[in-house]
């Protein structure tokens, strides 16, 4: 259960800075922080402060713990066809943000002639690129790869010189793995 990334989503919700709700349930800010990073477990006691100091109720806490999923299946049939916006990519996750602790995927839908910018903020992160259909070129550091179709790279993030372009004719889907 992650009890901390809804602790976390709700305070955001509710617009409480980290400090006005560890006050209020007399914690400390860093303890709060732990526990909505899932690094520490509150006590039963301690979790009723957080939630009585952000004025919800720790069962709804509990019960959406409780429903989020750990697996998630996506069949091939419920790929359906991708209205591509103005910037030429789609980019398709399989969890929400908050569900996602140490690694993040997606399914990346690209437009011939477009790029895909990097991650931001992310620091010696692993990535793995998987070209199921099409090709692509990644830039990284001062090199160029072309990937063709059933490719795939491992490689440590340079985000300051990286990109994901499709140079071809045709529409790009590449499977992206990255630690977080």
């Amino acid at each position: 259960m992650n009890i901390g990334s809804i602790l976390r989503q709700k305070r955001k919700e509710l617009k409480l800075t980290l400090k006005a709700v560890a006050e209020k349930a007399s914690i400390s800010e860093g303890f709060l922080s732990q526990v909505e990073n899932d690094v520490s477990s509150p006590s039963v006691d301690t979790l009723f402060k957080i939630c009585a100091a952000m004025e919800v109720e720790a069962g709804d806490v509990l019960n959406l713990a409780k429903q989020q999923e750990g697996l998630i299946v996506i069949r091939k049939t419920d790929w359906k066809d991708v209205e591509l916006p103005h910037t030429g990519f789609v980019t398709r996750r399989f969890f929400p943000p908050e569900n996602r602790k140490i690694i993040d995927s997606a399914v990346l839908v690209i437009e011939p002639g477009r790029s895909i910018p990097t991650r931001k903020n992310i620091k010696n992160s692993q990535e793995v690129l998987c070209v199921l259909k099409g090709s692509i070129e990644l830039v990284h550091s001062n090199e160029t790869i072309p990937l063709l179709e059933g490719d795939s790279v491992h490689y440590y993030s340079t985000p300051e010189k990286e990109m994901i372009t499709n140079k071809s004719k045709r529409l790009s889907v590449v499977l992206w793995v990255g630690t977080i």
